[in-house]
């Protein structure tokens, strides 16, 4: 008994060894093959929104919402015969017509009674240095007049070679505020295309009126969709496009005077920015100094909040599901009055 004791306990200190030898030497898989290269563009966007928790919203809230599966939202500017505003219409004023034939109007309403959903897409790319410093007071500026904390929210996003949502939805402006100021140096190649889908599909994911305004000089050089499959993705998302575009304030930096000699290209992202706001019933604004740059987003302000919101609710579109549908949207009581509207919807497939 005195010599076993301790060839038991040495048996056990063996055992006991082997054990922590095979749990802290246990071998991590090896490398497999190497992982393959990051695509030359990645989008990042996140799911959830930040930087701070929403609070629950209360019944009140929920009803603009209606049925948002099958609601085709109509923004509409109207102006009379002098270019003011007309804001005290009704629903029997309008007339819908959808591929031609008499639609009914399910609702009217307006900015004050409708919750905004707005991402801000700045292109960040290196062709449009020279003026953003200037571009992003005047984003601050938008932010402050139009963001209402108690209903809507915003977004901003960047695009140059990549898109980056840089402030995910928030009702804080000052976080806005800060996403702009922090700012990285414009660099790369211009996927503006590709960037104003993905903000559409990002926008898509909230309920309410939905707006995207492009800070940009409206070329694109990179991206892989067509415009358009681009026009599609804002139809499908129903949201509404307004664009500042920066080529002739930048020309007017440098020129100081307000006519550029506009290459083909530059005419052709002015045709395609132009096609797109028509599209969706927003407009191009085309500022040369720091005062038409805030005029420009004072204006869309103005105009946001002057809209009118019509309603449609499609019956069964089983069998036009993928097709385009056509909207024409008149004042009836007032025929001299002009209408810009969104130019139709995709029927969801």
């Amino acid at each position: 008994m005195i010599f076993r004791l301790p060839i038991v306990l040495f048996v056990l200190f063996v055992c006991f060894a082997d054990t922590i030898s095979a749990q802290s030497g246990r071998q991590k898989p090896g490398p497999g093959p190497a992982p393959s290269p990051t695509p030359r563009r990645s989008i990042y966007i996140p799911t959830t929104i930040d930087p701070k928790p929403l609070p629950t919203p209360k019944k009140d809230d929920d009803e603009v919402v209606k049925v948002e599966s099958t609601l085709i939202p109509i923004p509409a500017s109207v102006l009379d015969s002098n270019g003011r505003p007309l804001t005290n219409l009704k629903l029997a004023d309008f007339e819908l017509r959808v591929d031609g034939k008499p639609a009914e109007i399910g609702d009217i309403s307006t900015r004050s009674e409708t919750p905004i959903r707005l991402a801000m897409l700045f292109d960040n790319s290196s062709s449009v240095r020279i003026a953003r410093e200037f571009e992003k007071d005047a984003a601050i500026k938008f932010f402050r007049q139009v963001v209402r904390p108690e209903k809507d929210l915003a977004a901003l996003f960047s695009v140059s070679t990549t898109t980056r949502l840089e402030q995910g939805f928030t009702r804080d402006v000052s976080s806005l505020v800060s996403a702009i100021e922090l700012f990285p140096p414009p660099e790369g190649a211009t996927a503006l295309l590709d960037g104003i889908a993905e903000a559409s599909r990002y926008l898509s994911e909230v309920q309410g009126r939905r707006v995207i305004v492009i800070v940009s000089d409206g070329d694109d050089t990179i991206s892989d969709l067509t415009f358009e499959q681009m026009i599609k993705a804002v139809q499908l998302a129903n949201c509404q496009i307004y664009v500042v575009k920066t080529t002739d304030f930048e020309n007017y930096i440098r020129t100081k005077t307000r006519q550029g000699n506009a290459n083909i290209r530059q005419l052709a992202a002015e045709r395609r920015m132009m096609e797109l706001t028509r599209q969706t019933g927003g407009t191009v604004y085309s500022p040369i100094d720091e005062n038409e740059l805030d005029r420009a987003f004072n204006q869309i302000s103005a105009e946001l909040s002057q809209q009118y919101i019509l309603s449609y609710y499609p019956e069964d579109e089983a069998d036009k599901r993928g097709q385009f549908r056509e909207i024409t949207l008149s004042v009836k009581t007032k025929p001299t009055a002009s209408v810009r509207t969104r130019k139709g919807y995709y029927v969801p497939k």
